[in-house]
């Protein structure tokens, strides 16, 4: 268990409780989740016991997660506060959560068990998982198909339908591999099996060059150096322009992507397909995730059991999934609501396999892995780095490694080095 020394939390005076109209317990909600006004409206329509009060905040890296950790320093924090799996442990050394393990132990059975293990970095439970977001490949079925290029189950089959996307149209290629997105190559180096992060003896292990991450990294180098994909960022103009105008074959994305496809290419439906990531090791197949959400409640709170009421409700009342499925494709951590979102989940853009049958294969490869206390940063790190070396990717995670190592040390943790396996 991480005990104090890496996870460090001071005891927090308790704040006022609030009362609703009619007598209902209040309870306040900080969140940048697209959609979760719909949500609590519901969820406020469907009782009169409690009552949320939602406050749009500013997403994490754009200045939420320091909206939340202030509030929770200044003694002011609302009852529930919006973490993503890799922003958890971060919010942790605050010492803002509520413990909740013994609370909500019965849940467990019900959730991938990825998303359980991202609301657990230290064996105690201090948030409750709304969705999960393992990678997929998306591909250009239409043009793979005329060219005969076969669906690649593995990194090395990838390699040889790039070389063969390239033959096909020589200004195509692939996919685009974002040189931009630390997120990004953080789920690909999850996808190769090593966690860049363990707490072994009350300490903080980083393993972040690790041989899983190692191996991403040349395999990604020797593809970018023979021009085998592009480097641009996955958004933005440039990149639908090239998806829809057949000059990227591919998409490196993530259950999230299947409502991108809509929104960004609207006029390429019936042309695109989704099929696992590859991956290395065909015998042991393993995926890696790129984001998640999770809710966690505040120390200071005093509404902690009305607050529970509502996040019980959030990610497990079958009407979540389906008031989500009316603006996007949930994908719930919850695993009974999936067949919900499946049964709403309008179709007829995507051909081949169905979304969710993917999607459900690509959860059940995910493998163990842990987010650091400082896994925020390590993601600027990752963009700084391999940006300044983009010719040297084995590199680039050597400096990454260090960088976190001396991060955490400056922080106070207790760390040791990782050493590879």
């Amino acid at each position: 268990m991480i005990g104090g020394a890496l996870i460090a939390g001071n005891a927090l005076s308790g704040c006022a409780s609030t009362s609703a109209p009619g007598g209902a317990r209040t309870v306040t909600l900080w969140s940048w989740l697209t959609g979760m006004n719909k949500y609590v409206a519901a969820f406020n329509a469907s009782q009169t016991e409690v009552h949320v009060e939602l406050s749009v905040i500013a997403s994490g890296l754009s200045g939420g997660y320091a909206q939340q950790t202030n509030a929770i320093r200044a003694h002011n924090a609302p009852d529930i506060l919006h973490v993503e799996y890799q922003g958890l442990p971060q919010i942790l050394t605050s010492g803002g959560l509520r413990d909740i393990t013994a609370e909500v132990a019965d849940l467990e059975s019900g959730y991938s068990p990825a998303a359980w293990r991202g609301v657990r970095p230290d064996g105690r439970t201090w948030a409750i998982p709304m969705d999960l977001a393992p990678q997929a490949f998306y591909y250009r079925k239409d043009l793979f198909d005329k060219h005969g290029i076969e669906v690649p189950t593995t990194w090395d089959q990838f390699g040889v339908a790039a070389r063969a996307v390239r033959t096909a149209a020589p200004d195509a290629r692939i996919a685009s591999f974002p040189l931009n997105d630390g997120s990004f190559f953080a789920g690909m180096c999850w996808g190769a099996g090593d966690p860049w992060w363990r707490v072994a003896d009350s300490r903080w292990q980083v393993n972040i060059a690790s041989d899983g991450s190692m191996r991403t990294a040349r395999f990604w180098q020797q593809m970018i150096s023979d021009d085998l994909v592009r480097t641009i960022a996955t958004s933005g103009q440039e990149w639908s322009a090239a998806m829809h105008e057949g000059r990227l074959w591919g998409l490196l994305g993530a259950a999230w992507s299947v409502g991108t496809f809509k929104k960004t290419v609207p006029d390429d439906k019936g042309r695109w397909a989704v099929a696992p990531m590859p991956v290395f090791d065909r015998a042991t197949p393993t995926n890696g995730v790129q984001g998640g959400t999770a809710f966690g409640i505040s120390r200071e709170s005093r509404n902690h059991q009305a607050a529970l009421t509502f996040l019980r409700w959030l990610s497990t009342n079958p009407k979540v999934p389906a008031i989500g499925a009316t603006f996007t494709s949930p994908f719930s951590a919850y695993i009974p609501n999936r067949t919900i979102a499946r049964a709403a989940y309008k179709g007829g853009f995507f051909i081949g396999d169905p979304v969710y049958d993917v999607l459900d294969t690509a959860a059940e490869r995910v493998p163990d892995w842990t987010w650091g206390p400082n896994a925020l940063a390590v993601f600027s790190t990752v963009v700084d780095k391999i940006g300044a070396t983009a010719g040297d990717l084995p590199g680039a995670v050597q400096q990454i490694q260090s960088a976190t190592v001396a991060d955490m040390r400056k922080r106070g943790l207790a760390v040791v080095e990782g050493t590879r396996s």
